[in-house]
């Protein structure tokens, strides 16, 4: 292979180096299309890789992507390996079981832990994640785990919360209120 390349760029191929420097959404692009321009500002490839950090082979490699694929070609391409075991169906499934209330598939809590919902998803899919796993998926699927808020709503006594609610509103009409000597908090048998 001959290193007697010309790296200067066009106007047009310039104005696309630009563009992927400054709105790629792939750090790996934008760092190699800086490359690719300090190469057409007149610098040697030995000293674009002191400057970015890399070696001078990985430079020759990324304009040689560049000159055969363009910017589509500074992206890194699919590696191959394992295929993901929590697939797009498993993910839905994940959504599907997420946005519904555990009672509706016949549970006896009412809170959705990560064990849970896993020992749930296993049995639906047939697909068991380690815990470790599980967590990426939720947090590539863009979930977040939030403590569950308290709510005394079957505590509370519904008879003393409308009576209460009736008096608000008298009070607030401004209307004459005998208010009686009993107390507006009970104590639950």
């Amino acid at each position: 292979m001959s290193r007697r390349l010309d790296f200067t760029l066009t106007e047009e191929q310039l104005a696309e180096i630009e563009e992927a420097i400054n709105h790629s959404p792939y750090p790996e692009v934008r760092q190699r299309a800086i490359a690719i321009r300090l190469l057409h500002k007149g610098y040697k490839p030995e000293q674009v890789s002191e400057l970015v950090a890399i070696t001078a082979n990985t430079i020759w490699m990324w304009h040689r992507r560049w000159r055969e694929g363009g910017v589509a070609g500074l992206q890194d391409q699919p590696r191959s390996g394992r295929p993901r075991k929590a697939t797009e169906s498993y993910c839905q499934a994940l959504e599907e079981t997420l946005n519904s209330d555990p009672s509706s598939y016949g549970y006896s809590f009412t809170v959705w832990t990560m064990d849970r919902l896993r020992a749930h998803l296993e049995q639906k899919t047939g697909i068991r994640l380690s815990q470790a796993r599980f967590a990426m998926v939720l947090e590539r699927e863009g979930y977040v785990y939030r403590r569950p808020k308290r709510d005394l709503t079957l505590k509370q006594n519904q008879t003393a919360k409308q009576q209460a609610a009736e008096l608000l509103e008298e009070l607030k009409k401004g209307q004459n209120v005998v208010i009686s000597s009993f107390s507006l908090w009970t104590k639950q048998p």
